[in-house]
């Protein structure tokens, strides 16, 4: 069986040489540049295509932190 997801989860991760930080919670995913406070937001539902965004290339900047 599977845990919950009922709280975040992050994890660092380097892309080109640059540290991001990786958020996975109830509400979706964030990835963030290591030591921003702002961030690329996706919704599970936006993963799964109901949100109004068809694909992963439609990451909005985040807002808050």
């Amino acid at each position: 069986m599977a845990t919950k997801l009922d709280k975040s989860l992050r994890r660092e991760i380097e892309i080109d040489d640059k540290a991001y930080t990786l958020t996975i919670d109830p509400t979706g995913l964030k990835l963030t540049e290591k030591g921003h406070r702002k961030g690329h937001e996706l919704s599970w539902k936006e993963i799964l295509g109901s949100g109004g965004a068809s694909s992963a290339g439609s990451w909005s900047s985040g807002t808050n932190g």
